[in-house]
């Protein structure tokens, strides 16, 4: 029976594995799209495989964001530092548009 078992699926155990292994997809799209420049690929399949580059780090951005979110930011808000935690927040937003 062919098909997809997703019980031999890797699955990270913590945030820091399942970041790493964004990281890691990431990095193996960028030497796809390293390679495809070298061969002269076609621009579109170029792109295409930059894109995959961008969602993969923007799901490495997220991850990241959510971990800060439930550990350091929630620490500095339960310890009274609530407004450094949102300047340190919003900054990041301003840096991202």
């Amino acid at each position: 029976m062919g098909g997809y078992n997703v019980f031999n699926m890797y699955r990270p155990k913590d945030t820091q594995e399942r970041i790493l292994h964004r990281l890691k997809i990431s990095q193996g799209h960028l030497r796809k799209v390293l390679k495809m420049v070298e061969d002269g690929d076609y621009c579109i399949d170029v792109i295409h495989q930059s894109k995959a580059v961008q969602r993969a780090l923007q799901e490495v951005d997220a991850l990241t964001l959510e971990n800060h979110l439930k550990t350091c930011a929630a620490d500095a808000i339960k310890a009274g530092r609530q407004d450094e935690a949102v300047k340190e927040l919003m900054n990041v937003f301003k840096r991202s548009s």
